[in-house]
């Protein structure tokens, strides 16, 4: 499948984006892992979280579809989950992979793993080492560092003081859904603040969780089944915010979005490059959202590194296209997390980028650009990566003729509905999908 784009001169609109993924993902597994009847509103209906309903199906948690992003999921509580009958296939979804060995490890009964071409490929040891500390028994392709992995879990696992050498929402969270089940407190260190939502939701389902400085602590416990309501999320904004910036007669706003101040780390750096953002939030029970708006800006090259890259770690895709068209140069360091994606997105963005005519150098942990750039229409490949393919389509909105983004089925794993939501800010047929 592939995508062919068409310039615009103007964008303009009020659009919603589809549910958080990660909130989408945890919503699944706690309202499984809980005593009751969870209800979540705005799921996302997306293959990387349907994968994660169809793994808690299969540990016996029943899962009701009552509408379009509604579920109803009946919790089996502590004691209730049941040994599969077949292998989980996790897809291309990392979260449904991490974050299931940090539950399974608490579950007395063997189950495999496994995913599609490109989550074989990516690195399970840094979930499976704490786990391991904790008692669970994980094996599989390179020493259980690579799907498909099969996982033994204990009951009471150890608790465990863990830190963390990568800040990684992934790696934490697994820990602390293992640790519902230890015989004592389980804490993570990070090296940096990493996306809360487990934290947040773990609250709601009624864990007690503890956050100080960059450590985050778990006394074990059940859970009670709560109501969840999922925002837009804003890895998806992103891609439509910065098109908002970059098209020459552009307004649009991106409502209903997710607001966690631990993902707005793209903003800021919009911001720094001069973008007149117009944020208007709504706190909430569990997770903060509201609206965002862009128009059309003239942009300055920034610097973004440290501690502001695990807040933006899946909106760099969307960040490197408005830094190639931004005056003077932008470095964006420290995300070397990038080259453990779905692709390698240093390696595939600067590729692509400059067969596009932007002026991009690939560094060890990230992207330097020089702006602005004329990019020009090409035949250009998103590696499977569907942020990869989303960012090359919000390029080829402002390229000089007509660009072919190849290998776009990906996108549905996030952004099922992205192709028509350009169309509609477009005002007409500004993306053709092919087959």
């Amino acid at each position: 499948m592939r995508l062919r784009i068409r310039p615009v001169r103007r964008l303009g609109g009020r659009v919603e984006v589809p549910g958080d993924k990660s909130i989408s993902h945890r919503a699944a597994l706690l309202g499984a892992l809980a005593r009751g009847v969870t209800e979540v509103r705005g799921y996302l209906e997306a293959e990387d979280c349907l994968r994660t309903l169809a793994a808690v199906e299969a540990l016996g948690a029943e899962v009701t579809r009552k509408g379009p992003g509604e579920y109803r999921i009946a919790g089996v509580g502590p004691a209730g989950f049941q040994e599969p009958a077949d292998i989980i296939d996790c897809g291309n979804s990392g979260t449904t992979a991490r974050l299931l060995m940090g539950v399974l490890a608490g579950l007395p009964f063997w189950t495999g793993l496994t995913g599609d071409a490109s989550l074989r490929r990516r690195p399970m040891a840094r979930v499976a080492e704490p786990l391991r500390r904790m008692g669970a028994t994980i094996d599989g392709r390179a020493g259980g560092g690579r799907l498909p992995l099969g996982v033994r879990g204990a009951r009471p696992l150890r608790a465990l003081a863990y830190a963390s050498p990568v800040a990684s929402a992934q790696v934490k969270s697994a820990v602390l859904l293992a640790g519902l089940h230890a015989d004592g407190a389980v804490s993570v260190t990070e090296p940096a603040r990493s996306r809360d939502h487990s934290e947040r939701m773990l609250r709601q389902f009624g864990a007690r969780v503890e956050t100080r400085g960059l450590t985050t602590t778990l006394e074990p416990g059940p859970l009670e089944a709560s109501a969840v309501t999922v925002p837009g999320d804003i890895s998806s904004a992103a891609f439509l915010l910065v098109a908002g910036l970059v098209v020459p007669d552009a307004r649009v706003t991106v409502a209903g979005t997710g607001l966690n101040p631990t993902r707005t780390g793209l903003l800021e750096a919009l911001q720094s490059m001069g973008a007149g953002l117009e944020v208007a939030a709504v706190e909430g029970a569990g997770e903060p959202s509201g609206s965002v708006t862009a128009a059309t800006a003239a942009l300055r090259g920034t610097t973004v590194a440290g501690a502001l890259v695990p807040r933006l770690i899946d909106e760099v895709p969307a960040l490197a296209v408005a830094a190639a068209l931004a005056q003077g140069r932008t470095e964006i360091r420290d995300a070397a997390e990038l080259r453990v994606k779905e692709s390698d997105r240093v390696a595939t963005l600067a590729r692509e980028l400059a067969a596009m005519g932007a002026r991009v150098q690939e560094l060890p942990d990230g992207l330097a650009l020089e702006g602005p750039a004329r990019l020009r229409g090409a035949r250009v490949a998103s590696s499977g990566d569907h942020r990869i393919a989303m960012a090359l389509a919000v390029a080829a909105l402002v390229a000089e003729g007509e660009t072919v983004v190849d290998d776009v089925a990906c996108i549905a794993t996030s952004f099922p509905r992205f192709a028509d939501t350009l169309n509609a800010l477009a005002g007409g047929e500004a993306v053709t999908v092919e087959p």
